[in-house]
This record gives C-alpha cells, structure tokens and sequence, in this order.
C-alpha cells in the first residue's frame, strides 16, 4: 500500500489506490484547506510534491485551467483533483496551512487573476537611470519633473517593448525592464538592441528637448544581467503586484550604479558578453568589486552591435 509522508506534519500514512490525495488526508485527520469543497474550483488545497511525483495522476481538466492560471510549476498539485498511481511512496509538503495563507492563496477559477505561484525564470534584466536627476528635478517645477518622467518613460517603453522586453518597476526616476525567450541568444540580442536603441533615444530626441526648454542636461545609465531569479506576486488582492527577486537582479543593479564610475552608459555583464561577444561593439572592460559581490567581476561597455 503505497504511503504519503506529510510536511510540516512530518506525519506518514497509508493511502488506498488510486484515492486521492485529500481523501487520503482526510482520512487521517490532516488538514487539508479545501474552500471550494474539493471540487477543483480553487487553489487552497495545492501541495508541493517534493519526491513521487511519478506516482501521481496526470493533472485534470480543471486542475489544469488553474494551474495555467496561476503559472504552478508541475510539482505543485491540487490535492483534491490529484490521485495516485501504482504502489510508490509520495513526499509532499502542504502549502495552505493558516488563515492567512488561505487570504493570500484563495483563487477561484472565475476570479480575478491576482495570485501567480512563484517560479524560476531564467531573465535579462535591464536598469536604467537617469543621471543626476536629484539636481535636475529640484531646479524644476513639480508639474515638469512629472511631465518630463512621463515622456521618459513612455519612450522607453515604446522601445522596450518593441525588442521583446517590458517595464516591471518604476523606482523613483528609473526603471526595470525584463526581456524573456525560449532561445537565449534572442533574449541577449533584443535587450542589448534595447539598450542601444534606448541611448539613441535620449541623445536624439530626449536631451535635445530638455536643453530646450530648461538648459539642462539629460542622461542615462543602463545595466545588463541575465540568471535565474524568483517571479511570482506579493501582496493582497486589493494591490498586489507582479515581483522577481534574487541575485541576478541585485547584480543588473550594481551594473547599472557601476556606469558611475566607469563614466559609461552601457555596462553588461560578462554572462551577457559570453552570448553575443562575436557581435559585440565594445568600449571599456572593466574588472571591478560590485558592492554587496565577493571578488571582482569583468562588465564590459557596450557601444554597438552588429
């Protein structure tokens, strides 16, 4: 008879074949969060299986609609819809265990789509900062300072996505872009076109507009990183919003400080450089200690690409 081992029970029972994975809980008298009935209907019920995901049953229609709903890697199983197959052992962790988690994790099939499960994503990730703008916006009117972000950042949104990429945070007067493919050499390729295309951008149009009309200058700093990172949503249903996290991202940042510096517009990391380096139009290399990052790390000035 195969067994279930429970986390963070750390309880092991026996289930009956081809039963279910709530019915077996139930039958033991662990708690399972089942809103909907165990009907399929919501998510309250996921688990994550950590070992015999073999020995569970191929996801069901509505398991499936709210699987592909809320992004859920195939390790993450609506009990109530799951069975198990064949005399394996099953090692699972229970993912809904308070009221609170039953508040940020209740999704109905109808509802709105608020909730995505977190995943791993392999990401380019853009920032892009406009130089001094402390000095800038202080020696503007509060309606231009607005004005001129808006313009900003609608340009530059244009452009991002145009390469495949899209804004993912505004910071204050700076941005973070992410750039997603299938085949990593067209993610390298289209946000490095993105932020060439970015730089033209604000020379031609952007600066020139702005010496125009408060005699200032206007320009950008932007840093480019690609890894792994962790994507999902945070927050309430009320404000809930779309986050990644992880070191790839905290190091586009450092990359994008480092043109500081460097006196440079464009850094990419040497993970970016290693993509595209046969058609690469390069200014400075650099070895230098990135803040918060043990040793050095080799950013190159990005100037063209063929």
């Amino acid at each position: 008879m195969p067994k279930i081992f429970f986390a963070p029970d750390r309880r092991a029972i026996e289930a009956d074949p081809d039963e279910t994975l709530l019915k077996a809980a139930e039958r033991h008298d662990i708690p399972l969060t089942r809103i909907c009935g165990g009907r399929g209907r919501c998510s309250t019920c996921r688990v994550m299986i950590r070992e015999g995901l073999d020995h569970c049953s191929p996801r069901t229609i509505a398991e499936t609609a709210i699987a592909e709903k809320m992004a859920f890697p195939p390790e993450i199983r609506l009990s109530c819809q799951t069975h198990i197959r064949g005399s394996g052992d099953i090692t699972l962790r229970r993912l809904v265990q308070d009221e609170a988690d039953i508040e940020i994790t209740s999704l109905f099939v109808n509802g709105p789509e608020w909730n995505i499960a977190g995943t791993e994503k392999f990401l380019f990730i853009l920032f892009a900062d406009i130089r001094g703008f402390t000095s800038l916006s202080e020696a503007l009117l509060p309606y231009d300072v607005i004005h001129l972000l808006k313009r900003y950042f609608h340009r530059m949104n244009r452009i991002i996505e145009n390469y495949g990429g899209f804004i993912d945070n505004y910071m204050g007067d700076g941005l973070m872009a992410l750039f997603e493919s299938e085949d990593p050499l067209a993610g390298a390729y289209g946000s490095v076109r993105a932020g060439i295309e970015m730089l033209k951008e604000v020379k031609e149009r952007m600066a020139p507009y702005v010496a125009e009309n408060w005699n200032r200058e206007f320009k950008i700093g932007i840093g480019l990183h690609c890894g792994m990172v962790v994507a999902g949503t945070v927050g309430t249903k009320k404000d809930c919003k779309q986050t990644i996290i992880g070191d790839a991202v905290n190091l586009a940042s450092r990359i994008e400080s480092a043109n500081k510096d460097l006196g440079t517009s464009f850094l990419i990391s040497e993970k970016v450089y290693n993509l595209l380096k046969d058609r690469l139009q390069t200014g400075i290399t650099a070895k230098i200690p990135i803040r918060g990052k043990a040793g050095e790390h080799n950013l190159y000035e990005v100037v063209g690409i063929s």
